[in-house]
């Protein structure tokens, strides 16, 4: 009987060695990578976080809306008008408070 050669050995294992190698890497990063599966559970608290800066935001953004639909040179809210002008031209006494509205 003879016996196997070891370098026609090591050739046909190579190939599939090879595939395996590639495989195990490519499953590696689908599991531990920066958007593998691991990665999910802070990618929804990111997106959590997002969405509370986003409706900070927008609220801000609708107050400031308001207040520019204040000033609307069309239909100016004379209360408005009247805190701005006392506060920026320095016109309000001392002993008075300005109430900023919302």
């Amino acid at each position: 009987m003879r016996r196997p050669d070891p370098i026609a050995i090591i050739k046909a294992a190579a190939a599939p060695a090879l595939a395996l190698l590639v495989i195990g890497n490519f499953a590696g990063y689908a599991i531990a990578g920066p958007n593998g599966l691991l990665a999910l559970g802070d990618y929804k608290h990111q997106l959590a976080t997002r969405q509370a800066q986003l409706a900070q935001v927008e609220a801000q953004r609708n107050a400031l809306a308001h207040r520019v639909a204040l000033l609307d040179s069309r239909h100016v809210d004379p209360d408005m008008a009247d805190e701005l002008v006392r506060r920026d031209m320095g016109l309000a006494r001392p002993d008075e408070v300005i109430i900023p509205t919302p």
